[in-house]
């Protein structure tokens, strides 16, 4: 093992990993009509676990995670999140997207609500957490991700990367257990995507439970337990990042990293 993965072993080992489980899903399908978007996905997904999944547009990647919220409804299999089945019940829909926080590639900011206002939002008509608490918390996070002077602006006055910061920051405002990335830099100018990459490496830092949909390979690599590659619907391999990268077992899985990595 070279020294700079000893380095990242290293640096994921002080990221602890709970026994717990956060996401268990098994014998998941999903259809869209007669196509079979999604078929027979088992995952089981640790409190504290950053997963990657990655592989080719088509495969299913963002579809799978839109049906951890309920986004997108599967047909077949269970998944249950933090010990809550989702099911059509949508007292259980309610309660795991108050524990689950989502980030799109578009970044869905109210563009008439100020960035305080777009991070306030929710906790305040959700959680009911009173105004100037709600507004406290919201700072905390803008701090977080380094924006808290932008408060007072309005989305259309922000960079891309500024904007999905503020996506970053609002989904924290509720204060989630489990945070779901879509392709979170794919719509950022190439200078952009550092500053929301380096964000979500200080959330992986601090433990939280990440699963991300992105072809972010430097990221997989830094912060991520395990990749997840996936093709035509299914999980065809997943493995810890060293040796997903090194040795990649399908030739599928060969043909993507190839392709990506120019190598």
């Amino acid at each position: 093992m070279s020294e700079l993965a000893q380095k990242r072993e290293a640096d994921r080992s002080k990221m602890s990993v709970s026994d717990h489980i956060a996401v268990q899903i098994t014998n998941m399908n999903k259809w869209y009509g007669a196509f079979h978007v999604l078929r027979d996905i088992n995952l089981t997904v640790n409190e504290g676990e950053r997963i990657v999944i990655a592989g080719p547009s088509g495969s299913g990647k963002s579809t799978l995670i839109r049906c951890i919220n309920r986004l997108e409804e599967h047909q077949q299999g269970d998944i249950i999140v933090d010990g809550t089945e989702l099911t059509s019940d949508l007292k259980n829909i309610d309660k795991i997207r108050s524990e689950v926080g989502m980030c799109f590639q578009h970044f869905n900011l109210f563009p008439h609500l100020s960035i305080l206002e777009n991070c306030t939002l929710a906790p305040i008509w959700v959680r009911k957490t009173p105004k100037k608490e709600a507004e406290e918390i919201a700072m905390h996070f803008l701090e977080k991700v380094k924006i808290p002077e932008q408060a007072d602006k309005f989305p259309g006055q922000l960079s891309g990367g500024q904007q999905q910061r503020v996506a970053i920051a609002r989904s924290l405002c509720m204060k989630p257990r489990i945070m779901l990335f879509d392709e979170p830099t794919s719509a950022l100018d190439p200078e952009m995507i550092k500053e929301v990459l380096d964000t979500m490496i200080e959330l992986a830092e601090e433990g939280m439970t990440m699963l991300c949909v992105t072809h972010e390979m430097g990221f997989a690599r830094q912060v991520a337990n395990r990749v997840i590659f996936m093709d035509q619907g299914q999980i065809v391999e997943q493995n810890e990042p060293e040796e997903f990268f090194n040795n990649p077992k399908s030739d599928r899985t060969k043909l993507f990293l190839s392709q990506i990595l120019g190598h």
